[in-house]
């Protein structure tokens, strides 16, 4: 089989966790992840383990907020009109809600504040400013 190269078809299981071992995502114990290397189907710090790996290795790997998530971005920081909202609906900050954005996808937010008029929210990635911790084993190459 050889090594992972870029435009590979590979199979790993991981476990992804912040830095204080909170964890976050995992495929262990479910049917392992399969993606193309290079493709851009995974965040960029993920993707660039991967080649030179070969069947069964493992490896665990940091991956700065610039490589995943990205930072977190006040452009991302919302004001939604109390009066968008069914009025029987209790929010409380750290509420997740789902919004649909121009094009009818959903895009899940964070209540951070209830003001007077509007409800204040984020749609900041819920990993986005973190260094983010994989372990990875590589199950096959397709």
């Amino acid at each position: 089989m050889g090594q992972v190269k870029e435009g590979d078809v590979v199979r790993v299981h991981y476990t992804g966790k912040l830095t204080n071992g909170e964890q976050f995502d995992s495929s262990v114990g479910k049917d392992p992840l399969e993606f193309t290397v290079g493709a851009g189907q995974m965040i960029q710090g993920f993707d660039a383990a991967m080649p030179g790996m070969n069947v069964g290795d493992k490896k665990t790997i940091n991956i700065a907020p610039e490589h995943g998530y990205g930072e977190k971005s006040e452009d991302a920081i919302i004001e939604f009109p109390k009066e968008n909202i069914p009025a029987d609906m209790k929010l409380e900050p750290g509420m997740p809600l789902t919004l649909n954005n121009q094009q009818g996808q959903p895009v899940p937010v964070i209540v951070v504040e209830v003001k007077e008029d509007v409800i204040v929210l984020d749609a900041n990635h819920f990993l986005a400013g973190q260094e983010l911790v994989f372990d990875i084993e590589l199950v096959e190459i397709v």
